[in-house]
């Protein structure tokens, strides 16, 4: 669209919607580039839905939109996306224009994560602030609430979901999901309104939305019966205790930032199971938190709590007592992330542990009791201060506990693992220069103490989590012991583990030895108090931080399993047998594609090498490969070490136990059956039976025992000399049968000689037989002629160097023919009268 004349807005829609259909994508951002310069927000408003969902896609995944997530570099299109929705581009430009003014855009709340649909649809407030004071009732009923977000709201809501929008990729267009457009612009989006240095741009407009409204208190559990668009209604609660930050332009800017993250994080992260659910909103847990919090703020001279310690607003309850159950059904949403959904999330946690570490030293020491009435911080680094354990910390762990629980045994897990890893060690994101030293020597530093204390569950739990698949995966594959290996490695870091139990400790301290502890006032030492009282005064505060993380991720009764105690530490020598299966295991298949390597040499093609037509099912896969078991083997080994180091194993009876295992893990006995138990319908597997088919320990001996002539046509042989052979053979058998069989039946020279030459009647029993195939053998075992071996490309080869060597020795077609008969009965002749000797030998 050149140069556009003023028109009516329902004119310029109708124009965009045909010009859609047939522009090239870069004249269409070069005529929007100019719209939106050129047109009011009046005009620009009847234009933005529209606009929103032609790039990101219909939320109900009809419309594709321009597909960033299947968009490259190498496509030509790419970088007029990228220059066109970057966060200093056209669209967010049209996006502050529409934000200066009152419009807003209407979301249906069925698109909406399931825990705060439910919510809604009950009549109660979510627990994510962002959605509160948004409702619009319609006449037509309940079930078609909108949400009203405001032109900012509305496209980081959109730019989110069209993460887990059902995508169909279309062949040939599969690519990294790492280096798509979607991913590189969350990275982009994340490092403008999350900036580890600087602060956030300011809006090139005047925004109305900037001035931040002082929080008001709200109750408990508030209906939204009677509340309409325009009536009183709650305000949106700020995460800045301040009376007013009108005056502050950092903190008209800063709520940009807030909403970002939260529609990230309610979009991709809150959704899990109804159990789930209804455990963490149960009002028992927040009563008991809030009561705990009410009689500790009780106590006179406390000092001011530093942001992010558990306010009020963290422990409210939620939900009514008593929630209508036929809605309940509203959170049964299947959720199945996919590897794109969990790299981005990654994304995401790796961005936001580089920008909470970003916070200035000197705002850390602020923090601290005694300098925070004197120190004023900006919204922004009070922003850092508390992003991780407010915003992310309880949804990551519900995603990453789904994850856990539901993904495949395959090596795709390693994205979820890596995102578990990213988590649990923020000081890997600090920028700070570190000496170049080994990773294993690295030791935790100190000041990340209170973040693993008051982060307990995201190393303990996932840790079991972890151990229960790891005991179930096949530890052959180098890429599944290759996450063995980074788990230990990361939980065998110095000082981490002392860490850990330290977090423990305060989680199991009793309640009444804690309340003991309190004395009746905290006295500074200024007051008369003393350093002691003090020092009991943050023990008492860490450990209610502690059990508090625990009781509102895993309910008030929760059974809380130690890390370090007896019942897990059984699970880790379990899992350490399981490795050193794995290892004899490698060993051994490493082994057997020598020799296998060896029989198939240029000597097999002389028919030198085996000939077992049951090794034609078995071909090797790329993990088997010698050079991934060597890895296999290394990482196991590894692994053995750091688990030894973290759990404080006795090497002397690690030692013992590898023996043990190794010498009842003999050739004799890796040959035996799987574990199994006998059923009506025969063999059933064990849980042992399945954990040594999957370390590769035992296996079914499982052969072909059809009809060998009716085998499927192998690829070392010619389809047409198969099928030709087989008629004549078929016909040759039909008509000599008997005499076949009663040759066969000699117990004399003869008889032994047309065993030889036709099949062995005895060879097919000496094999179990299942009922099935037993019955189907019947039929099969009286002796015949095969010519299949002439249709193998390998005995036309040898024939055809047979004939050449022939001619080279002035032998004719004849001659080589007489020859080639004589030589075959002569072997014919020595096996009849010496093979039963031979074979017996």
């Amino acid at each position: 669209m050149a140069a556009p004349t003023l028109q009516q807005p329902s004119f310029l829609l109708a124009n965009l919607k045909a010009d859609s259909t047939t522009k090239p994508l870069l004249h269409r951002c070069q005529d929007l580039v100019k719209i939106i310069d050129e047109y009011p927000a009046k005009e620009l408003h009847l234009i933005f839905p529209w606009l929103v969902e032609s790039v990101f896609g219909s939320l109900d995944g009809v419309i594709a939109g321009w597909n960033l997530r299947l968009l490259h570099p190498r496509n030509n299109e790419y970088h007029v996306v990228m220059e066109f929705l970057n966060p200093s581009g056209p669209m967010m430009k049209l996006v502050y224009k529409l934000q200066a003014e009152e419009y807003k855009y209407e979301v249906p709340v069925n698109y909406l994560p399931g825990p705060v649909k439910a919510c809604i649809q009950e009549g109660v407030l979510p627990d994510c602030p962002l959605f509160h004071n948004k409702l619009q009732f319609p006449l037509s009923g309940v079930l078609t609430l909108n949400l009203a977000l405001n032109p900012f709201e509305f496209f980081m809501f959109n730019f989110a979901y069209c993460l887990i929008t059902p995508k169909n990729c279309p062949p040939g267009q599969q690519g990294s999901s790492t280096d798509s457009a979607y991913f590189v612009l969350v990275d982009m989006f994340l490092k403008y309104f999350l900036p580890t240095e600087g602060s956030v741009p300011p809006s090139p407009f005047s925004d109305s939305r900037g001035s931040v409204t002082a929080p008001s208190p709200r109750s408990s559990s508030v209906s939204f019966a009677g509340y309409g668009v325009h009536s009183p209604s709650l305000l949106k609660h700020h995460i800045f205790h301040q009376p007013s930050v009108n005056a502050d332009p950092a903190a008209q800017e800063i709520w940009r930032s807030e909403t970002l993250l939260q529609m990230f994080v309610e979009v991709w992260l809150h959704h899990y199971s109804l159990e789930m659910y209804q455990k963490l909103q149960s009002p028992q847990v927040k009563l008991a938190l809030l009561q705990y919090r009410l009689s500790m703020s009780s106590m006179p001279c406390q000092p001011h709590a530093p942001p992010g310690s558990g306010t009020l607003h963290t422990y409210q309850v939620l939900l009514p007592f008593h929630s209508p159950p036929p809605l309940w059904g509203l959170l049964e949403e299947p959720f199945s992330p996919s590897e794109e959904h969990v790299l981005v999330v990654r994304l995401l946690v790796k961005h936001l542990h580089a920008f909470s570490s970003s916070l200035k030293p000197e705002q850390l020491s602020s923090s601290s009791p005694s300098a925070h009435s004197h120190t004023h911080t900006s919204p922004l680094e009070e922003f850092k201060r508390v992003v991780v354990q407010r915003f992310v910390q309880q949804k990551l762990y519900l995603f990453l506990q789904h994850c856990f629980g539901h993904w495949p045994l395959d090596a795709s897990f390693r994205a979820v693992l890596e995102t578990w890893l990213s988590y649990v060690q923020p000081w890997r994101y600090t920028g700070e220069k570190i000496n170049p030293q080994p990773d294993q020597s690295r030791t935790v530093p100190d000041k990340w103490e209170p973040f693993v204390q008051e982060n307990l569950l995201m190393y303990t739990k996932l840790f079991q989590g972890f151990l229960n698949r790891a005991v179930r995966t096949d530890l052959v594959n180098a890429k599944n012991a290759l996450m063995v290996f980074r788990v230990a490695k990361v939980f065998a870091q110095p000082n981490l583990a002392e860490m850990i139990q330290k977090g423990e400790q305060l989680f199991l301290e009793p309640e009444h030895v804690l309340h003991h502890r309190q004395p009746r006032g905290y006295l500074t030492p200024s007051q008369g108090g003393s350093f002691l009282s003090s020092r009991q005064r943050l023990v008492t505060d860490m450990v209610f931080k502690v059990k508090s993380h625990v009781y509102s991720l895993e309910g008030q009764d929760c059974q809380y399993k130690q890390m370090f105690g007896t019942e897990l530490r059984g699970a880790v020598m379990k899992l350490i047998q399981i490795i050193a299966q794995a290892r004899q295991t490698a060993k051994r298949i490493s082994d057997q594609s020598s020799e296998v390597a060896a029989n198939h040499s240029f000597l097999s093609w002389f028919g030198l090498g085996s000939s077992d037509v049951n090794s034609a099912f078995g071909g090797a896969e790329a993990e088997d490969s010698g050079e991934c078991l060597k890895k296999t083997h290394e990482f196991l080994d590894r692994a053995l070490e750091n688990l030894c180091q973290i759990f404080k194993l006795n090497q002397g009876q690690l030692t013992q136990l590898l023996s043990n295992l190794s010498c009842s893990q003999d050739d004799g006995h890796s040959r035996q059956l799987p574990d199994c138990v006998q059923a009506d319908g025969g063999l059933v597997l064990t849980e042992l039976g399945r954990r040594q088919i999957i370390n590769g320990l035992r296996r079914f001996d499982i052969q072909y025992q059809g009809d060998p002539e009716l085998q499927p046509i192998r690829s070392y042989e010619s389809a047409l000399l198969v099928r030709l052979l087989f008629r004549l053979s078929s016909l040759a058998n039909d008509r000599l049968g008997g005499h076949m069989n009663a040759l066969c039946s000699r117990p004399d020279f003869l008889g032994r000689l047309g065993r030889h030459y036709l099949a062995d009647p005895d060879a097919v029993c000496k094999q179990r037989q299942s009922p099935v195939s037993r019955g189907q053998l019947e039929r099969s075992r009286r002796p015949r002629l095969s010519l299949r071996p002439l249709a193998s490309y390998r005995t036309l080869l040898l024939l055809l160097l047979f004939y050449a060597l022939g001619a080279l020795l002035s032998f004719g077609p004849l001659s080589s023919t007489a020859l080639l008969l004589t030589g075959g009965l002569l072997y014919s002749v020595l096996m009849a009268l010496f093979g039963d000797k031979l074979k017996t030998h």
